[in-house]
């Protein structure tokens, strides 16, 4: 895990992504649409 904290602009910017589903300042959750597509274009290499 990464010690890194997002500051405000870049929570932000993150939270404008419509595959974010939430961002703190700690970490990000992704959609599980964007999971879903992350999987199939790792499984197919990609």
């Amino acid at each position: 895990m990464s010690k890194k904290t997002f500051t405000e602009k870049e929570i932000k910017e993150l939270s404008i992504n419509p595959f974010v589903k939430a961002v703190s300042a700690k970490g990000i959750t992704y959609t599980d649409e964007f999971k879903r597509l992350f999987i199939a274009e790792n499984v197919f290499g990609n």
